[in-house]
């Protein structure tokens, strides 16, 4: 049966431990590339991007090298698709040109889903529309697991363009699975609507001395027209400044998907404070890519 790694939601909180659990097996052994880098050789990844990016894109590339496996990147603008190629015709060409596996980031929200059932060979969401982003949500399950003895009960704020992230919503649907009590932050008309135990919208000062982990996200003017605040008002309204970070509790962690804008929603000096796990989820979003690429790929359906 092919393996698809498509959303958390459709793993069991078994399965997203052991991609866990895997991933911390690869950030121990980083350093040892006999016990990982045969475990993919000879294999074949498209990295499929419609979407600019540099974290993601290369996290991936960098974990098929790390496990033996070769990639090679899929560049749209140097394709047929300026022809008037379709997805499904540009994906199946790679398909028949012997690729293993792609890694596919577009802006559809439902682009998955036009293409069940058409591919053969294992798919790997990275990053579709604005739903979800199940490999950043992976990504940041194994950070919060390194700082904190279980994932349960952790409360964890998020603040900014929570309508348009797919990183929240990854990371909603780990809360619901994981027993996570999730804060939506940051200005009203870019908090959307969501009925659930697990998720609360509060005001991030109130917030920040009670959450184990900020989550900040920057304002994605790419998914929507724009935001009525400037960028003064908005870092003073929702920006993680030094003093908020004061209202911090003690041992608590800062979180960013990157990329983030200095001085709207993070200041400049919070990047590399010492609360902040940023450089650490890139780092760790190698791991996690190994342990999807080694996942899909390995025998057995999808419940293993």
């Amino acid at each position: 049966m092919i393996k698809h790694f498509l959303s958390l939601n459709s793993l069991s909180t078994d399965q997203i431990h052991g991609l866990i659990q895997r991933a911390q097996f690869f950030s121990r052994h980083q350093k040892q590339p006999d016990k990982i880098h045969h475990l993919l050789q000879h294999k074949l990844f498209a990295n499929v991007f419609y979407e600019p990016s540099t974290r993601t894109r290369c996290s991936f590339e960098v974990a098929a090298k790390r496990l033996g496996a070769e990639i090679i990147n899929f560049v749209p603008e140097n394709s047929s698709v300026k022809k008037g190629e379709t997805v499904y015709d540009t994906l199946k060409s790679l398909e028949s040109l012997g690729v293993d596996g792609i890694i596919l980031r577009h802006s559809d929200d439902n682009i998955f889903e036009s293409l069940s059932g058409l591919n053969t060979c294992p798919m790997i969401n990275a990053g579709a529309g604005k739903h979800e982003h199940p490999s950043q949500g992976l990504l940041d399950l194994l950070t919060l697991t390194q700082e904190f003895p279980k994932l349960a009960g952790l409360k964890i704020a998020i603040c900014g363009d929570i309508k348009h992230s797919r990183v929240a919503g990854s990371l909603m649907i780990a809360a619901e699975k994981f027993g996570m009590e999730i804060h939506l932050c940051g200005p009203e008309s870019l908090i959307p609507n969501i009925n659930n135990t697990f998720i609360k919208c509060s005001e991030l000062d109130n917030v920040l001395p009670e959450v184990d982990a900020v989550m900040m996200l920057r304002i994605q003017l790419e998914r929507h027209e724009g935001l009525e605040l400037d960028q003064k008002t908005y870092f003073e309204q929702f920006g993680l400044s030094n003093h908020r970070v004061s209202l911090m509790k003690e041992k608590s962690i800062i979180l960013h998907p990157g990329p983030f804008n200095r001085g709207i929603e993070i200041a400049d000096e919070v990047v590399e404070h010492p609360r902040s796990r940023i450089f650490k989820q890139m780092t760790n979003g190698v791991f996690a890519r190994m342990a999807i690429l080694e996942w899909v790929l390995s025998k057995g359906n999808e419940n293993d």
